[in-house]
């Protein structure tokens, strides 16, 4: 297993309660991946093809859904919330025509936000009680369960595949933005995303207003640690440093809808980089030694909510790859 990200950690922990001996080689400790900082709110976002991602979320929606009984074990937690309404159409259900109306539709107890529900300044949305997962948390716990299943966890950098390759039967590849060169696939990028950290003035619920188009979004979730607010989506940005103007102007956007953060004191700035491809690659192939490669990588924004239905999907390929072998 290339990649120690949520992505890397859930496909290793489903091969390895299946059964399977592995072995997680990352260059980066998990507590400084882009997983670590991602907002953490189960929803689809910045994630093709939407077929797959809907279904893939809905699995990790019911995998998280049952973690989030013990939130201070696995981070995840239940937490009610908002999604505004975007630019884009509706179908003829009244779902957005955005790619993601069979999400809508599937997620339970999913509806239209009444008028007092609403935060001032929106003026429609979807009300929601969905996972909220405090990554850090959510991490140290799938790198606990990977060990109890008989799983390690190497860190150190990989060169190529073919050396991931050396002496082990299949690699699954879950390196993220690093697939741009461990591949190569140069259709990998960054999609960097900034976001503040305030002390909590009283918000209890999640708001996001995100258009998936759209290099700035607005988003406020409550995590224990504080109230994190975002955000921006710059494709090809590739620095990890906070940029001052761009987190005045992501406080100012949800000072919109919840004015009480404006005076709220900030705790810490963060950015990440969004590994980001066209499409999810989520396939097998042969590399030249005849080892089985799953490659699982290119999730956008969407890394946490897409994580447990993709390594289900890895666990197969796995196992189909070797039966052929």
């Amino acid at each position: 297993m290339v990649g120690g990200g949520v992505i890397g950690l859930t496909s290793a922990v489903v091969l390895a309660e299946a059964g399977y001996g592995v072995r997680v080689v990352a260059r980066d400790a998990a507590g400084a991946t882009t997983s670590a900082v991602a907002g953490g709110l189960c929803w689809p976002y910045r994630v093709r093809p939407y077929d797959e991602a809907v279904r893939w979320s809905l699995r990790s929606l019911e995998v998280l859904t049952a973690l989030a009984g013990r939130p201070a074990e696995t981070g995840a937690r239940l937490v009610a919330g908002t999604m505004a309404d975007g630019p884009g159409a509706v179908d003829g259900d009244g779902l957005p025509a955005d790619g993601l109306g069979a999400w809508y539709a599937a997620v339970p107890g999913l509806r239209r936000a009444r008028a007092g529900e609403l935060p001032p300044g929106c003026a429609g949305g979807w009300r929601a009680r969905t996972p909220l997962v405090e990554m850090p948390v959510q991490l140290r716990y799938l790198q606990r369960r990977l060990v109890a299943a008989g799983g390690t966890v190497v860190a150190r950098p990989v060169a190529s595949l073919a050396e991931a390759a050396d002496g082990v039967r299949a690699v699954v590849n879950c390196s993220g933005l690093g697939a741009r060169e461990l591949v190569p696939d140069p259709t990998v990028h960054p999609v960097q995303g900034q976001l503040v950290i305030v002390e909590n003035p009283g918000v209890e619920e999640w708001f996001t207003a995100a258009d998936g188009d759209s290099a700035d979004t607005t988003y406020v979730l409550p995590q224990p640690f504080g109230l994190v607010l975002g955000g921006t989506a710059r494709e090809g940005a590739w620095s990890r440093k906070p940029d001052p103007a761009v987190a005045e102007a992501i406080v100012a956007r949800c000072a919109r809808f919840f004015p009480e953060v404006a005076r709220a004191r900030v705790l810490a700035h963060r950015v990440g980089l969004r590994p980001a491809r066209p499409a999810v690659r989520l396939a097998a192939e042969r590399l030249p030694d005849g080892t089985v490669c799953v490659h699982n990588y290119g999730h956008g924004g969407a890394g946490v909510t897409v994580s447990w239905g993709c390594a289900d999907e890895v666990l197969r390929l796995v196992r189909d790859g070797l039966a052929a072998s």
